[in-house]
């Protein structure tokens, strides 16, 4: 860098430091010029925390009724699977594998409409593209075979029948019989209310073969935050699949 530009960039920084001395003393600039500091601020942070740690959706249908209630908020963890690890048990929401929501609906909308949704989405007061993302809790790991059902009516994960104490009372574990091995980086999944759910027993005819590739994984569900009667840790009943060997 030359010797002449140096002062001229000292002498920039410094009229900018006393342009902003100057706005100070007004207090009604300096408030409005602290609410912007303090927005923007906000604004960044929120969609850096969105990209790399958690988001937040709504729940759009009955799929996973009892454990989640239609329009019940999530937060999700998005370091899942990317820097943890998926486990039976876990809610999880991923993108469309592709054909599980059918045709995407496509709306007109102003720009004043698309950045009011960035804007509000960006703090998590909105979750615009919730309906694009399914939430199911997964049930096959990689290389898991997984059965429906045995002579008890169980469904079984190598060859060991669980007992899934997440269902509603009274529901079956599936009326579809299947018989699935979960390939490499990959993930069988089933919705709690089992009688109206679209999970991968009804889309083995897709390419996919009813299965959810990793890479479609958006992160885990750990907990439900609106409305604030039906707060509540989602729970991965682990339990449930302590007797279950590795595949």
């Amino acid at each position: 860098m030359s010797h002449e530009l140096r002062p001229r960039r000292r002498s920039l920084w410094r009229s900018f430091r006393r342009g902003v001395k100057r706005l100070r003393r007004n207090s009604f600039v300096a408030l409005l010029f602290d609410i912007i500091v303090i927005l923007g601020t906000a604004l960044v942070l929120s969609v850096l925390i969105k990209a790399f740690l958690i988001r937040s959706f709504f729940i759009p249908s009955g799929s996973m009724l009892e454990t989640l209630q239609i329009n019940d908020r999530i937060i999700v963890n998005v370091m899942v699977p990317q820097l943890m690890d998926v486990n039976r048990g876990d809610v999880v929401v991923f993108q469309d594998p592709g054909g599980w929501l059918g045709p995407v609906r496509t709306e007109e909308r102003s720009w004043i409409e698309s950045a009011g949704d960035f804007v509000l989405g960006s703090f998590g007061i909105t979750a615009p593209d919730s309906e694009e993302h399914l939430v199911k809790r997964v049930i096959g790991m990689p290389g898991d075979r997984v059965v429906c059902c045995d002579e008890n009516g169980s469904l079984t994960i190598n060859g060991v029948a669980i007992q899934e104490s997440y269902l509603p009372n009274g529901a079956e574990p599936s009326n579809i019989d299947f018989d699935v091995t979960v390939p490499a980086d990959s993930y069988w999944v089933m919705g709690d209310n089992r009688g109206n759910s679209q999970d991968s027993r009804f889309h083995t005819d897709l390419p996919g073969g009813g299965f959810v590739s990793a890479e479609f994984l958006v992160g885990r569900a750990f907990v439900v935050s609106w409305p604030a009667e039906n707060w509540i840790w989602l729970d991965n009943f682990s339990e449930v699949f302590n007797d279950v060997p590795k595949p």
